[in-house]
């Protein structure tokens, strides 16, 4: 026990950050991780004793989370992603050749001990696909000669390249507006561009019930996927609560498909930090925590630095612009667990538990973080809110269309000839997004495509002239989730794109509800074995029922997100499924093992 004691200061720092010291529990686990190694059962008991809680509770928490390791890793970490959109774009030949290299399959460790090889779900840089994560650096997009130096020279690999591709029919850009700044992620830059004057308006300018009214007026609704409006989730909280409030910033982006919130921390941190301030204002808040998905090493440290400059020049802290109004904020990285983008499992993670998700009532606004009053917003929502300040919600509203104002970022990946993040009004087509994207590669044509991450049903390829907003998707039988479209063209197998789907959701299930628990596995084994050419003519409408089944039964709605795919693909492409039954093949020649395996 006495070899932990050389981090005691740093950890008992971390958590005078705290509220509640169970709260602190990821990390000073992953300071003991990043100093140690790895997480010994005597290095539980240490955390253990230092939060004060039962060893039995520090386990459970070490072994929820994936980014938690129980045993030596290599020098070299490498974390290849093998979902969908990377998938699409050669992942599993990738896989096969680093495999070869280095003489190792994923899960295990070279003898020297220098290379460990993992494969994880999504690593949210899908513009770059096929990517991977070595250490804390994105690498990406996979070539043999990006192969060749992970093998001879991995501390020299490159960054991940930046592929903010432009927008989609807008005279001018709301929340991309930076992104091409040289040091747009410095506060020096921001304050060139009159960064901090909408928080400074809000504070001492507007009342707090003002500037509810004006994000109400902008029909800003929240980005992270529900679509909820964001002026009345605000309304919701309570003016005459005697427990503190707290703001929650989402950014624990991990929906596969899915790149916006990394762009928005990476290249313009301030700008998030700026809606914060005036959403803090709004809702009585002087304690915010952004909860930011824990393989986003590097978008952590600079938006912690870009915090660390704003306390520098006043914008956080006490008395804000000579106000009354204090506002103190924590980064908190999340320890790989998909099921925490989900809000109330995200509360859960932050209090020091597993991402286990709440009943509800209560809702986070009565009793949220702490069982006090608690608004919880997404990245891109909040980056948002400076621009309707500056320029007023009836502004903001007319950017969009129909209920959904402004703009957003929406993520192309997949089959897409220039892959990246575009922003568009909410009233583009999807056909106008995939056209900006130049389309298919030549000589294929587009077969299917994802509109909003993988949770969301799959749409045809005659089915794309559809506005991306919430409610025309909603009525087209899918939804805008995450604005994370996936392009496929027919070289893909629809069965092999489940297949990657379903293995997701029985992965990333957090096991706290049966029909989901079970669900989700029922539902990758038989899809599994159908792709194996063991599959039974009843097959189809046992994966079905068994999606049926698990729809709003559960706790959460992961349950009815790990259905629709299911729903979708089968109903729309059943012919191509039948066929794999019958014939105990694919029906695409040659089979698609170089684009889906």
């Amino acid at each position: 026990m006495d070899t932990f004691e050389a981090v005691r200061q740093e950890a008992e720092a971390i958590v005078a950050r705290y509220e509640r010291k169970q709260a602190a529990m990821l990390p000073v686990l992953r300071l003991v991780q990043e100093r140690f190694g790895y997480i010994t059962t005597e290095a539980e008991e240490w955390v253990a004793q230092l939060l004060e809680v039962a060893p039995a509770h520090i386990h459970e928490v070490v072994t929820f989370y994936t980014l938690f390791h129980q045993r030596p890793i290599g020098k070299y970490h490498i974390q290849l992603c093998h979902n969908i959109a990377c998938a699409l774009r050669g992942a599993a030949g990738r896989l096969a050749a680093i495999s070869e290299r280095l003489g190792i399959q994923p899960g295990e460790t070279t003898s020297d001990g220098r290379y460990t090889l993992s494969t994880v779900e999504c690593l949210c840089a899908c513009e770059a696909g096929p990517v991977m994560q070595v250490n804390d650096q994105y690498v990406g997009p996979l070539t043999p000669e990006l192969i060749e130096t992970l093998v001879r020279a991995p501390e020299s690999l490159p960054l991940i390249p930046f592929s903010f591709q432009g927008t989609v029919g807008l005279v001018e850009p709301v929340l991309s507006k930076r992104f091409a700044f040289k040091d747009s992620e410095s506060i020096e830059t921001y304050l060139r561009d009159d960064g901090y004057q909408s928080a400074r308006r809000s504070l001492t300018e507007m009342a707090p019930d003002q500037v509810i009214a004006e994000v109400t007026k902008s029909n800003l609704r929240g980005l992270g996927g529900a679509g909820f409006p964001t002026g009345k989730k605000w309304s919701f909280i309570p003016k005459d609560a005697p427990k503190p409030h707290y703001l929650v910033v989402n950014a624990d982006e991990g929906e596969p498909g899915t790149i916006k919130d990394r762009y928005i921390i990476t290249k313009d941190p301030h700008r998030l930090i700026e809606g914060m301030i005036i959403a803090a204002y709004a809702t009585g808040c002087r304690k915010a925590y952004i909860y930011i998905r824990g393989e986003y090493a590097e978008p952590a440290r600079i938006l912690q630095q870009a915090i660390d400059d704003a306390y520098k020049y006043g914008f956080l802290g006490r008395r804000i612009f000579n106000t009354s109004v204090d506002l103190d904020v924590v980064v908190h990285r999340g320890a790989g667990a998909y099921i925490c983008g989900e809000e109330s499992a995200l509360l859960e993670s932050l209090e020091g538990k597993k991402g286990f998700p709440r009943l509800r009532p209560p809702y986070p606004a009565i009793s949220g973080l702490f069982a006090s009053p608690t608004v919880i917003n997404n990245v891109e929502t909040l980056s948002c809110v400076p621009a309707i300040i500056q320029k007023g919600g009836e502004w903001f509203a007319k950017l969009g269309f129909g209920k959904s104002g402004g703009t957003r970022l929406f993520s192309v990946s997949g089959h897409a000839r220039k892959p990246g993040l575009y922003e568009a009004s909410h009233g583009v087509t999807l056909r106008q997004l995939i056209d900006a994207a130049g389309g298919v590669p030549e000589g294929r044509r587009l077969k299917a495509v994802i509109p909003g991450g993988i949770s969301a049903k799959i749409l045809r390829a005659d089915e794309i002239d559809i506005r991306m907003d919430f409610d025309s998707l909603l009525a087209a039988g899918t939804m805008a989730g995450s604005a994370g479209v996936i392009v496929m063209d027919d070289a893909t197998c629809m069965l092999d794109a489940l297949w990657y789907a379903a293995k997701f959701f029985a992965h990333e299930s957090c096991g706290q509800c049966s029909p989901c628990r079970e669900g989700t596995g029922w539902i990758f084994k038989i899809v599994d074995r159908i792709r194996r050419g063991e599959g039974r003519p009843q097959d189809l409408d046992v994966l079905l029922s068994v999606a049926s089944n698990m729809e709003g039964r559960t706790i959460c709605v992961f349950a009815d997100a790990a259905a629709w795919p299911i729903q979708s693909y089968i109903t729309k492409f059943r012919d191509e499924f039948e066929f794999h039954i019958r014939e105990k093949r694919c029906h695409i020649t040659p089979e698609p093992a170089h684009v889906l395996s």
